[in-house]
């Protein structure tokens, strides 16, 4: 069984793809995610968790 990997997504790409990524590496709806990241995006603190995982996560091959 190959381990699963975190990625930014290509076909689930708003943005960056973060929030895709995430969705499919939990196997949920991708824009469960993003209205997560809206709610937590009211706060600074959303805003710099999406910036460091837009930078930190590598791109889907």
């Amino acid at each position: 069984m190959e381990p699963r990997r975190l990625f930014k997504s290509q076909k689930n790409r708003v943005i960056c793809g973060v929030c895709g990524g995430i969705g499919e590496f939990l196997n949920i709806d991708p824009t469960i995610v993003r209205l997560l990241f809206v709610l937590l995006g009211c706060t600074t603190t959303g805003i710099i968790v999406y910036l460091v995982a837009a930078f930190i996560m590598p791109e889907e091959f």
